[in-house]
Protein backbone atom coordinates (compact mmCIF):
# COMPACT_ATOMS: atom_id res chain seq x y z
CA UNK A 1 0.00 0.00 0.00
CA UNK A 2 1.12 3.37 -0.67
CA UNK A 3 1.91 5.79 1.98
CA UNK A 4 2.13 9.45 1.22
CA UNK A 5 5.50 11.20 1.92
CA UNK A 6 6.12 14.13 3.69
CA UNK A 7 6.99 17.27 1.78
CA UNK A 8 8.92 20.19 3.33
CA UNK A 9 8.92 23.35 1.47
CA UNK A 10 12.76 25.43 1.66
CA UNK A 11 13.60 29.08 0.02
CA UNK A 12 17.12 28.80 -1.19
CA UNK A 13 18.46 32.57 -0.70
CA UNK A 14 21.89 34.61 -1.57
CA UNK A 15 23.22 37.41 -3.26
CA UNK A 16 23.05 37.86 -7.25
CA UNK A 17 26.56 37.09 -7.59
CA UNK A 18 27.26 33.84 -4.47
CA UNK A 19 26.46 31.11 -7.24
CA UNK A 20 22.99 30.34 -5.83
CA UNK A 21 21.49 29.14 -9.10
CA UNK A 22 24.57 27.13 -9.49
CA UNK A 23 24.29 25.40 -6.26
CA UNK A 24 20.67 24.63 -6.99
CA UNK A 25 21.47 23.57 -10.46
CA UNK A 26 24.39 21.13 -9.21
CA UNK A 27 22.19 19.29 -6.59
CA UNK A 28 19.36 18.66 -9.24
CA UNK A 29 21.91 17.48 -11.57
CA UNK A 30 23.94 15.68 -8.55
CA UNK A 31 20.65 14.06 -7.56
CA UNK A 32 19.43 12.91 -11.59
CA UNK A 33 16.55 15.43 -10.55
CA UNK A 34 15.99 16.92 -14.15
CA UNK A 35 13.88 16.03 -16.87
CA UNK A 36 14.67 14.01 -19.59
CA UNK A 37 16.19 15.78 -22.03
CA UNK A 38 17.42 19.01 -20.29
CA UNK A 39 21.42 18.53 -19.88
CA UNK A 40 21.75 17.51 -23.50
CA UNK A 41 20.09 20.70 -24.23
CA UNK A 42 22.01 22.95 -22.41
CA UNK A 43 24.84 21.35 -23.19
CA UNK A 44 24.08 21.98 -27.37
CA UNK A 45 22.97 25.20 -27.17
CA UNK A 46 26.34 26.45 -24.99
CA UNK A 47 27.83 24.72 -27.84
CA UNK A 48 26.01 26.95 -30.59
CA UNK A 49 26.57 29.97 -28.66
CA UNK A 50 30.25 28.80 -28.02
CA UNK A 51 29.72 29.40 -24.24
CA UNK A 52 31.30 26.96 -20.84
CA UNK A 53 28.84 24.52 -19.92
CA UNK A 54 27.49 25.76 -16.13
CA UNK A 55 24.97 24.50 -13.43
CA UNK A 56 22.99 27.80 -13.41
CA UNK A 57 21.95 27.34 -16.84
CA UNK A 58 20.36 24.57 -15.61
CA UNK A 59 18.20 26.42 -13.19
CA UNK A 60 17.24 28.49 -16.13
CA UNK A 61 16.39 25.39 -18.40
CA UNK A 62 14.30 23.45 -15.82
CA UNK A 63 12.24 26.38 -15.12
CA UNK A 64 11.47 27.06 -18.97
CA UNK A 65 10.39 23.26 -18.70
CA UNK A 66 7.77 24.47 -15.72
CA UNK A 67 6.30 26.84 -17.83
CA UNK A 68 4.74 24.47 -20.24
CA UNK A 69 2.97 22.66 -17.40
CA UNK A 70 5.67 19.82 -16.58
CA UNK A 71 5.30 21.27 -12.47
CA UNK A 72 4.15 23.89 -10.49
CA UNK A 73 5.15 27.57 -11.21
CA UNK A 74 8.50 29.39 -12.39
CA UNK A 75 9.94 30.04 -9.06
CA UNK A 76 9.51 26.38 -7.15
CA UNK A 77 11.21 23.12 -8.19
CA UNK A 78 10.20 19.52 -6.94
CA UNK A 79 12.87 17.28 -5.91
CA UNK A 80 12.96 14.29 -3.91
CA UNK A 81 15.40 12.29 -1.16
CA UNK A 82 15.24 9.04 -0.29
CA UNK A 83 13.88 10.58 2.86
CA UNK A 84 10.96 12.62 1.78
CA UNK A 85 10.09 15.18 -1.10
CA UNK A 86 11.05 19.08 -1.16
CA UNK A 87 9.88 22.20 -3.14
CA UNK A 88 12.79 24.55 -3.57
CA UNK A 89 12.40 27.77 -3.62
CA UNK A 90 14.24 30.10 -6.16
CA UNK A 91 14.83 33.31 -4.16
CA UNK A 92 16.33 35.46 -7.73
CA UNK A 93 16.51 39.02 -5.33
CA UNK A 94 15.79 40.33 -2.54
CA UNK A 95 12.80 42.32 -4.04
CA UNK A 96 11.80 39.14 -5.40
CA UNK A 97 11.86 36.87 -2.87
CA UNK A 98 10.03 39.21 -0.24
CA UNK A 99 7.27 39.13 -2.72
CA UNK A 100 7.25 35.62 -3.06
CA UNK A 101 7.18 34.94 0.42
CA UNK A 102 4.59 37.30 1.51
CA UNK A 103 2.23 36.73 -0.99
CA UNK A 104 1.91 33.51 0.40
CA UNK A 105 3.24 31.44 -2.58
CA UNK A 106 5.17 29.31 -0.45
CA UNK A 107 5.29 28.44 3.73
CA UNK A 108 9.13 27.81 3.91
CA UNK A 109 9.89 25.57 6.63
CA UNK A 110 13.73 26.11 6.39
CA UNK A 111 16.25 27.65 4.54
CA UNK A 112 19.77 28.03 2.52
CA UNK A 113 21.60 30.94 2.83
CA UNK A 114 24.25 31.06 -0.22
CA UNK A 115 27.54 32.71 0.58
CA UNK A 116 30.44 33.42 -1.44
CA UNK A 117 33.62 31.91 0.45
CA UNK A 118 36.17 35.11 -1.33
CA UNK A 119 33.67 37.69 -1.08
CA UNK A 120 32.47 36.74 1.98
CA UNK A 121 29.10 38.24 4.27
CA UNK A 122 27.78 41.21 1.93
CA UNK A 123 25.14 43.52 2.53
CA UNK A 124 22.46 41.40 0.53
CA UNK A 125 23.47 38.44 2.55
CA UNK A 126 22.99 40.25 5.75
CA UNK A 127 19.41 41.73 4.05
CA UNK A 128 18.31 38.26 3.23
CA UNK A 129 19.09 37.14 6.74
CA UNK A 130 17.30 39.59 8.28
CA UNK A 131 13.69 38.80 6.28
CA UNK A 132 13.95 35.15 7.00
CA UNK A 133 13.77 36.03 10.81
CA UNK A 134 11.26 38.45 9.65
CA UNK A 135 9.53 35.56 8.54
CA UNK A 136 9.87 33.21 11.12
CA UNK A 137 12.05 30.47 9.54
CA UNK A 138 14.00 29.54 12.06
CA UNK A 139 15.97 26.56 10.63
CA UNK A 140 18.80 27.90 8.55
CA UNK A 141 21.75 26.61 7.35
CA UNK A 142 24.26 28.47 5.68
CA UNK A 143 26.31 27.47 2.39
CA UNK A 144 29.80 28.37 2.02
CA UNK A 145 30.04 28.10 -2.18
CA UNK A 146 32.83 28.85 -4.49
CA UNK A 147 35.33 27.32 -1.41
CA UNK A 148 37.53 26.24 -4.53
CA UNK A 149 38.15 30.14 -5.15
CA UNK A 150 39.63 30.18 -1.94
CA UNK A 151 41.98 27.30 -2.06
CA UNK A 152 39.94 25.23 0.15
CA UNK A 153 40.75 27.33 2.98
CA UNK A 154 39.64 26.02 6.43
CA UNK A 155 40.13 30.13 7.89
CA UNK A 156 37.86 31.55 4.94
CA UNK A 157 35.14 29.43 6.24
CA UNK A 158 35.99 29.91 10.07
CA UNK A 159 35.76 33.80 9.35
CA UNK A 160 32.62 33.61 7.60
CA UNK A 161 30.78 31.41 9.90
CA UNK A 162 32.05 34.12 12.19
CA UNK A 163 30.78 37.22 10.56
CA UNK A 164 27.30 35.44 9.98
CA UNK A 165 26.83 34.07 14.02
CA UNK A 166 27.65 37.73 14.94
CA UNK A 167 25.19 38.85 12.78
CA UNK A 168 22.02 36.13 13.21
CA UNK A 169 22.16 36.12 17.51
CA UNK A 170 20.82 39.39 17.75
CA UNK A 171 18.05 38.53 14.97
CA UNK A 172 16.97 35.16 17.30
CA UNK A 173 18.80 33.14 14.59
CA UNK A 174 21.63 30.52 15.07
CA UNK A 175 22.52 28.41 11.93
CA UNK A 176 22.19 25.12 12.22
CA UNK A 177 24.89 24.58 9.92
CA UNK A 178 27.78 26.27 8.09
CA UNK A 179 28.40 23.82 4.80
CA UNK A 180 31.59 24.79 2.99
CA UNK A 181 31.30 23.66 -0.90
CA UNK A 182 31.81 24.26 -4.51
CA UNK A 183 29.18 23.74 -6.70
CA UNK A 184 31.24 24.36 -9.72
CA UNK A 185 33.37 21.36 -8.84
CA UNK A 186 30.56 19.32 -6.63
CA UNK A 187 32.56 19.27 -3.82
CA UNK A 188 30.04 18.39 -0.92
CA UNK A 189 27.11 18.53 -2.54
CA UNK A 190 26.04 14.57 -2.48
CA UNK A 191 29.68 13.37 -1.49
CA UNK A 192 31.97 14.64 0.57
CA UNK A 193 35.27 15.91 -1.00
CA UNK A 194 39.26 15.64 0.23
CA UNK A 195 39.64 18.88 -1.09
CA UNK A 196 37.74 19.29 2.27
CA UNK A 197 39.23 16.50 4.38
CA UNK A 198 38.98 19.48 7.28
CA UNK A 199 35.41 19.54 7.38
CA UNK A 200 33.37 16.43 9.70
CA UNK A 201 29.57 18.13 9.02
CA UNK A 202 27.15 17.56 6.88
CA UNK A 203 27.31 17.26 3.22
CA UNK A 204 24.33 19.66 1.48
CA UNK A 205 21.89 16.69 0.87
CA UNK A 206 22.26 15.18 4.67
CA UNK A 207 21.63 19.07 5.34
CA UNK A 208 18.45 19.16 3.48
CA UNK A 209 17.57 15.79 5.34
CA UNK A 210 18.72 16.88 8.17
CA UNK A 211 15.86 19.62 8.59
CA UNK A 212 13.12 18.91 10.80
CA UNK A 213 9.73 18.78 9.11
CA UNK A 214 7.00 20.56 11.90
CA UNK A 215 3.66 20.55 12.32
CA UNK A 216 1.70 23.39 10.56
CA UNK A 217 0.94 26.77 12.46
CA UNK A 218 -1.38 26.47 14.83
CA UNK A 219 -3.69 23.09 13.36
CA UNK A 220 -6.42 24.04 15.54
CA UNK A 221 -7.24 27.09 14.04
CA UNK A 222 -9.09 27.49 10.59
CA UNK A 223 -8.65 30.02 8.25
CA UNK A 224 -10.33 29.56 5.22
CA UNK A 225 -10.07 33.49 3.28
CA UNK A 226 -12.63 33.85 1.29
CA UNK A 227 -11.59 33.53 -2.98
CA UNK A 228 -15.09 33.94 -4.52
CA UNK A 229 -18.14 33.23 -4.63
CA UNK A 230 -20.50 31.21 -7.20
CA UNK A 231 -23.50 30.19 -8.43
CA UNK A 232 -24.30 26.98 -9.76
CA UNK A 233 -27.69 25.69 -10.77
CA UNK A 234 -29.02 25.68 -7.03
CA UNK A 235 -26.07 25.85 -5.99
CA UNK A 236 -24.20 28.56 -3.59
CA UNK A 237 -20.45 28.15 -3.78
CA UNK A 238 -17.59 29.67 -1.59
CA UNK A 239 -14.73 29.16 -2.98
CA UNK A 240 -11.02 29.56 -1.10
CA UNK A 241 -7.70 27.92 -0.47
CA UNK A 242 -7.72 26.51 3.41
CA UNK A 243 -4.95 27.85 4.70
CA UNK A 244 -5.29 26.26 8.24
CA UNK A 245 -7.38 23.98 10.22
CA UNK A 246 -9.81 21.03 9.03
CA UNK A 247 -13.39 21.49 7.84
CA UNK A 248 -15.93 19.02 7.43
CA UNK A 249 -19.77 19.04 6.78
CA UNK A 250 -21.49 20.15 10.00
CA UNK A 251 -19.07 22.16 11.04
CA UNK A 252 -20.23 25.51 12.75
CA UNK A 253 -18.03 28.53 11.29
CA UNK A 254 -17.92 32.34 11.70
CA UNK A 255 -17.46 34.66 8.87
CA UNK A 256 -15.39 37.56 9.39
CA UNK A 257 -15.92 40.36 9.58
CA UNK A 258 -19.38 40.88 10.71
CA UNK A 259 -19.37 37.43 12.95
CA UNK A 260 -22.41 35.82 10.85
CA UNK A 261 -22.64 32.16 11.85
CA UNK A 262 -23.93 29.21 9.58
CA UNK A 263 -23.42 25.77 8.98
CA UNK A 264 -21.42 23.67 6.43
CA UNK A 265 -23.85 21.84 4.34
CA UNK A 266 -21.25 20.17 2.23
CA UNK A 267 -18.18 20.71 0.41
CA UNK A 268 -18.47 20.98 -3.11
CA UNK A 269 -17.54 18.36 -5.92
CA UNK A 270 -17.82 18.35 -9.74
CA UNK A 271 -17.20 14.60 -9.81
CA UNK A 272 -18.03 11.71 -7.79
CA UNK A 273 -14.71 10.50 -7.21
CA UNK A 274 -13.56 13.85 -5.97
CA UNK A 275 -16.87 13.93 -2.81
CA UNK A 276 -15.37 14.53 0.29
CA UNK A 277 -16.68 15.04 3.75
CA UNK A 278 -13.37 16.59 5.08
CA UNK A 279 -10.45 19.05 3.75
CA UNK A 280 -7.22 19.89 5.19
CA UNK A 281 -4.66 21.81 5.06
CA UNK A 282 -3.45 23.44 1.91
CA UNK A 283 -6.65 22.56 -0.44
CA UNK A 284 -8.61 24.52 -2.68
CA UNK A 285 -12.18 23.70 -1.59
CA UNK A 286 -15.98 25.22 -2.07
CA UNK A 287 -18.60 25.94 0.86
CA UNK A 288 -22.35 24.90 0.30
CA UNK A 289 -23.47 26.77 3.64
CA UNK A 290 -27.02 26.47 5.40
CA UNK A 291 -27.46 29.94 5.19
CA UNK A 292 -26.83 32.82 2.67
CA UNK A 293 -25.89 35.76 3.34
CA UNK A 294 -24.32 38.04 1.15
CA UNK A 295 -20.50 36.95 0.83
CA UNK A 296 -17.44 38.30 -0.78
CA UNK A 297 -13.91 37.89 -1.62
CA UNK A 298 -11.81 38.82 1.27
CA UNK A 299 -14.03 37.75 4.05
CA UNK A 300 -12.37 35.06 6.33
CA UNK A 301 -13.89 31.80 7.65
CA UNK A 302 -12.97 30.40 10.99
CA UNK A 303 -14.19 27.74 13.29
CA UNK A 304 -16.13 29.77 16.58
CA UNK A 305 -13.23 28.76 19.02
CA UNK A 306 -10.69 30.17 17.56
CA UNK A 307 -11.55 33.69 15.70
CA UNK A 308 -9.21 36.07 13.85
CA UNK A 309 -8.44 39.54 14.85
CA UNK A 310 -10.74 42.19 13.12
CA UNK A 311 -9.56 45.79 13.69
CA UNK A 312 -8.81 49.18 11.59
CA UNK A 313 -5.55 49.51 13.02
CA UNK A 314 -2.12 47.31 13.85
CA UNK A 315 1.68 46.92 14.30
CA UNK A 316 3.98 45.46 11.57
CA UNK A 317 7.40 45.02 10.91
CA UNK A 318 7.73 46.35 7.34
CA UNK A 319 10.54 45.84 4.65
CA UNK A 320 10.21 48.53 2.40
CA UNK A 321 10.96 48.36 -1.34
CA UNK A 322 9.76 51.57 -2.67
CA UNK A 323 12.10 54.03 -4.58
CA UNK A 324 10.66 56.79 -2.49
CA UNK A 325 10.84 56.99 1.09
CA UNK A 326 7.90 56.00 3.15
CA UNK A 327 6.50 58.71 5.36
CA UNK A 328 3.29 58.67 8.08
CA UNK A 329 0.39 59.97 5.96
CA UNK A 330 0.58 58.25 2.74
CA UNK A 331 -1.99 56.40 1.22
CA UNK A 332 -1.23 52.37 -0.22
CA UNK A 333 -3.55 49.72 -0.97
CA UNK A 334 -2.88 46.99 1.68
CA UNK A 335 -3.42 43.10 0.63
CA UNK A 336 -3.82 40.38 3.42
CA UNK A 337 -4.65 37.18 2.07
CA UNK A 338 -7.34 37.87 -0.58
CA UNK A 339 -8.23 40.97 1.42
CA UNK A 340 -7.85 44.56 -0.71
CA UNK A 341 -8.15 47.59 1.32
CA UNK A 342 -6.75 51.25 1.28
CA UNK A 343 -4.69 51.97 4.40
CA UNK A 344 -2.30 54.94 5.16
CA UNK A 345 0.96 54.42 7.76
CA UNK A 346 0.11 55.95 10.47
CA UNK A 347 3.11 56.40 12.46
CA UNK A 348 6.68 55.15 11.87
CA UNK A 349 8.33 53.82 15.26
CA UNK A 350 11.00 52.78 14.63
CA UNK A 351 13.52 52.27 11.28
CA UNK A 352 15.77 49.42 11.19
CA UNK A 353 18.88 48.87 9.00
CA UNK A 354 18.86 45.78 7.71
CA UNK A 355 22.57 45.35 6.97
CA UNK A 356 23.89 47.04 9.68
CA UNK A 357 20.65 46.34 12.33
CA UNK A 358 21.38 49.98 13.40
CA UNK A 359 17.80 51.41 14.76
CA UNK A 360 16.72 54.85 14.84
CA UNK A 361 13.49 57.49 14.93
CA UNK A 362 11.50 57.61 12.05
CA UNK A 363 10.99 61.43 11.56
CA UNK A 364 12.59 61.35 7.98
CA UNK A 365 10.81 58.41 6.35
CA UNK A 366 11.80 54.86 5.62
CA UNK A 367 14.20 54.20 2.97
CA UNK A 368 14.68 51.38 0.39
CA UNK A 369 15.96 48.18 1.62
CA UNK A 370 15.49 49.20 5.24
CA UNK A 371 12.72 47.71 8.17
CA UNK A 372 10.76 49.74 9.56
CA UNK A 373 7.92 49.06 13.19
CA UNK A 374 5.31 51.00 11.94
CA UNK A 375 1.42 51.59 12.88
CA UNK A 376 -0.76 50.80 9.62
CA UNK A 377 -4.39 52.21 9.69
CA UNK A 378 -6.91 50.79 6.67
CA UNK A 379 -10.30 52.45 5.53
CA UNK A 380 -12.01 49.53 6.28
CA UNK A 381 -12.02 46.78 9.31
CA UNK A 382 -9.27 43.75 8.45
CA UNK A 383 -9.29 40.46 9.63
CA UNK A 384 -5.86 38.86 10.26
CA UNK A 385 -4.14 36.98 12.69
CA UNK A 386 -0.31 37.61 14.08
CA UNK A 387 1.56 36.30 12.16
CA UNK A 388 3.56 33.78 15.42
CA UNK A 389 -0.52 32.61 15.00
CA UNK A 390 -1.20 32.00 11.05
CA UNK A 391 1.27 32.86 8.71
CA UNK A 392 -1.16 32.74 5.85
CA UNK A 393 -3.34 36.28 7.79
CA UNK A 394 -0.41 37.67 9.26
CA UNK A 395 1.72 38.75 6.49
CA UNK A 396 0.86 41.60 4.13
CA UNK A 397 1.74 43.94 1.14
CA UNK A 398 1.84 47.34 0.35
CA UNK A 399 1.03 48.39 -3.15
CA UNK A 400 1.55 51.92 -5.23
CA UNK A 401 0.33 51.91 -8.79
CA UNK A 402 0.09 48.33 -8.90
CA UNK A 403 3.59 48.38 -7.42
CA UNK A 404 4.38 46.59 -4.42
CA UNK A 405 6.24 48.62 -2.65
CA UNK A 406 6.61 47.06 0.92
CA UNK A 407 5.62 43.79 2.86
CA UNK A 408 5.99 42.72 6.00
CA UNK A 409 4.42 40.98 9.31
CA UNK A 410 1.60 41.39 11.95
CA UNK A 411 3.23 41.61 14.95
CA UNK A 412 0.42 43.23 17.12
CA UNK A 413 -3.18 44.92 17.02
CA UNK A 414 -3.95 48.09 18.71
CA UNK A 415 -6.35 48.09 21.59
CA UNK A 416 -9.91 49.21 20.19
CA UNK A 417 -12.25 50.52 23.15
CA UNK A 418 -14.92 47.51 23.79
CA UNK A 419 -17.57 47.79 21.77
CA UNK A 420 -20.62 48.06 24.49
CA UNK A 421 -23.20 44.92 24.72
CA UNK A 422 -26.35 45.15 25.96
CA UNK A 423 -29.74 47.11 26.02
CA UNK A 424 -29.82 51.09 25.36
CA UNK A 425 -33.26 53.17 26.32
CA UNK A 426 -32.08 57.01 26.11
CA UNK A 427 -29.94 57.75 28.07
CA UNK A 428 -30.07 54.52 30.33
CA UNK A 429 -27.35 51.46 29.46
CA UNK A 430 -27.83 47.89 30.71
CA UNK A 431 -24.98 46.01 30.43
CA UNK A 432 -24.89 42.25 29.84
CA UNK A 433 -23.57 39.02 28.63
CA UNK A 434 -26.85 37.15 27.77
CA UNK A 435 -26.23 36.21 24.32
CA UNK A 436 -22.41 35.07 24.38
CA UNK A 437 -21.46 31.96 23.50
CA UNK A 438 -19.81 29.94 26.40
CA UNK A 439 -18.15 26.52 25.72
CA UNK A 440 -15.99 24.02 27.35
CA UNK A 441 -12.29 24.24 25.89
CA UNK A 442 -11.03 20.56 26.23
CA UNK A 443 -7.50 21.48 24.83
CA UNK A 444 -7.51 24.37 27.98
CA UNK A 445 -9.66 22.26 30.24
CA UNK A 446 -11.26 25.67 31.08
CA UNK A 447 -14.76 27.36 30.65
CA UNK A 448 -13.99 30.02 27.53
CA UNK A 449 -16.68 32.68 26.99
CA UNK A 450 -16.71 33.73 23.09
CA UNK A 451 -17.12 37.47 22.84
CA UNK A 452 -19.93 38.35 20.54
CA UNK A 453 -20.41 41.22 18.10
CA UNK A 454 -20.58 43.87 20.62
CA UNK A 455 -24.51 44.88 19.34
CA UNK A 456 -26.94 47.06 21.36
CA UNK A 457 -30.52 46.22 21.93
CA UNK A 458 -32.99 49.33 22.04
CA UNK A 459 -36.74 48.91 22.97
CA UNK A 460 -38.62 47.53 19.94
CA UNK A 461 -36.02 45.38 18.71
CA UNK A 462 -35.53 41.47 18.48
CA UNK A 463 -33.17 39.59 20.61
CA UNK A 464 -31.68 36.02 19.88
CA UNK A 465 -33.05 33.81 21.84
CA UNK A 466 -31.37 30.73 20.87
CA UNK A 467 -27.60 29.62 20.41
CA UNK A 468 -25.08 26.88 20.83
CA UNK A 469 -25.27 27.35 24.52
CA UNK A 470 -28.27 29.41 25.50
CA UNK A 471 -32.04 29.13 25.34
CA UNK A 472 -34.50 31.89 26.56
CA UNK A 473 -38.36 31.61 26.69
CA UNK A 474 -39.78 34.69 24.76
CA UNK A 475 -40.83 36.41 27.69
CA UNK A 476 -38.70 36.74 30.57
CA UNK A 477 -36.87 39.96 32.69
CA UNK A 478 -33.30 40.47 33.29
CA UNK A 479 -32.30 41.88 36.55
CA UNK A 480 -29.15 43.73 36.74
CA UNK A 481 -28.47 44.50 40.17
CA UNK A 482 -24.93 46.38 40.06
CA UNK A 483 -26.38 48.78 37.08
CA UNK A 484 -29.64 48.90 39.41
CA UNK A 485 -31.46 48.22 35.95
CA UNK A 486 -34.12 46.21 34.90
CA UNK A 487 -34.97 44.79 31.20
CA UNK A 488 -38.41 43.43 30.00
CA UNK A 489 -38.32 41.06 26.99
CA UNK A 490 -41.80 39.80 25.21
CA UNK A 491 -42.47 38.06 22.40
CA UNK A 492 -38.65 37.95 21.56
CA UNK A 493 -38.43 41.79 21.68
CA UNK A 494 -36.88 44.51 23.64
CA UNK A 495 -40.15 45.82 24.89
CA UNK A 496 -38.90 48.03 28.32
CA UNK A 497 -35.60 49.28 30.04
CA UNK A 498 -36.51 50.43 33.71
CA UNK A 499 -35.21 51.23 37.18
CA UNK A 500 -34.65 48.44 39.19
CA UNK A 501 -37.43 50.18 42.04
CA UNK A 502 -39.87 50.54 39.15
CA UNK A 503 -39.86 47.22 38.67
CA UNK A 504 -42.74 44.91 39.91
CA UNK A 505 -41.79 41.22 39.61
CA UNK A 506 -44.98 39.57 37.69
CA UNK A 507 -44.51 35.85 37.27
CA UNK A 508 -42.17 35.64 34.70
CA UNK A 509 -38.36 34.16 34.59
CA UNK A 510 -36.14 36.29 35.51
CA UNK A 511 -32.17 36.14 34.60
CA UNK A 512 -29.17 37.79 36.10
CA UNK A 513 -27.05 39.34 32.56
CA UNK A 514 -24.83 36.29 31.64
CA UNK A 515 -28.04 34.56 31.31
CA UNK A 516 -28.60 32.54 34.24
CA UNK A 517 -31.98 32.35 35.86
CA UNK A 518 -33.24 33.22 39.53
CA UNK A 519 -34.29 30.71 41.72
CA UNK A 520 -37.44 32.95 42.18
CA UNK A 521 -41.14 31.57 41.61
CA UNK A 522 -43.33 34.58 44.15
CA UNK A 523 -43.17 38.17 45.04
CA UNK A 524 -41.50 37.47 48.33
CA UNK A 525 -38.63 35.32 46.84
CA UNK A 526 -38.12 37.86 44.23
CA UNK A 527 -38.04 40.73 47.76
CA UNK A 528 -36.12 38.55 49.26
CA UNK A 529 -33.43 38.59 46.31
CA UNK A 530 -33.51 41.76 45.88
CA UNK A 531 -32.75 42.60 49.63
CA UNK A 532 -29.63 40.33 49.66
CA UNK A 533 -28.28 41.97 46.62
CA UNK A 534 -28.83 44.98 47.69
CA UNK A 535 -26.70 44.46 50.90
CA UNK A 536 -23.98 42.22 49.35
CA UNK A 537 -20.48 42.64 48.81
CA UNK A 538 -17.97 41.52 46.14
CA UNK A 539 -17.07 39.18 48.48
CA UNK A 540 -20.40 38.14 48.62
CA UNK A 541 -20.84 37.12 45.38
CA UNK A 542 -19.81 33.54 45.34
CA UNK A 543 -22.19 32.99 48.24
CA UNK A 544 -25.19 34.77 46.24
CA UNK A 545 -24.73 33.07 43.15
CA UNK A 546 -25.12 29.35 45.17
CA UNK A 547 -28.27 30.52 46.85
CA UNK A 548 -30.02 32.34 44.15
CA UNK A 549 -28.73 31.42 40.66
CA UNK A 550 -29.39 28.49 38.39
CA UNK A 551 -26.63 28.16 35.76
CA UNK A 552 -28.44 25.20 33.91
CA UNK A 553 -31.84 26.42 33.25
CA UNK A 554 -31.35 28.16 30.08
CA UNK A 555 -27.47 28.15 29.59
CA UNK A 556 -25.35 24.86 28.73
CA UNK A 557 -21.42 24.31 28.06
CA UNK A 558 -20.93 22.56 24.97
CA UNK A 559 -17.61 20.76 24.30
CA UNK A 560 -15.23 21.85 22.27
CA UNK A 561 -11.60 20.65 20.90
CA UNK A 562 -10.75 24.24 18.87
CA UNK A 563 -10.70 22.32 15.55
Amino acid sequence: METSRDILKIVVAGHVDHGKSTVIGRLLYDADALPQGVIDKVRRIAGETGKAFEFAYLLDAFEEEQKQGITIDTTQLQFHTAKRDYVIIDAPGHKEFLKNMISGAADAEAAFLVIDAARGVEEQSKRHAYMLSLLGIKQVCVIVNKMDLAAYAARVYRRISRDMDAFLEPLGLKARAYIPLSALKGDNVLRRSDNLDWYDGHTLIQALDAFVKEGRHGESRLRLPVQDVYKFDDRRIIAGRLEMGRLKEGDAIVIHPGGKKTTVRALAYWLEKDRAAEAGPGQSIGLILEDEFFNRRGEVISHETAPPLTTRSFQASLFWMGQSRLRVGQKYKLKIATQETEAEIGEIIRVIDASTLAAGPGAEGVKLNDVAEVIIKAREAVVLDLFVNCPATGRFVLVDDYNVVGGGIVTGVEAAPEAFRGFVSGDMKVGCDLFEEYYYSVEDQAVNKLPGPGLTYTVGEAVPLAGKSFSYPEFFDIAAFREKMVVKIRAGLTAEVLPLEEYRYGGLPVVDGRGFAFRISSCAQWAACAHDYAAATVADEAALSAKWLDFSAYRTIPFAGGA
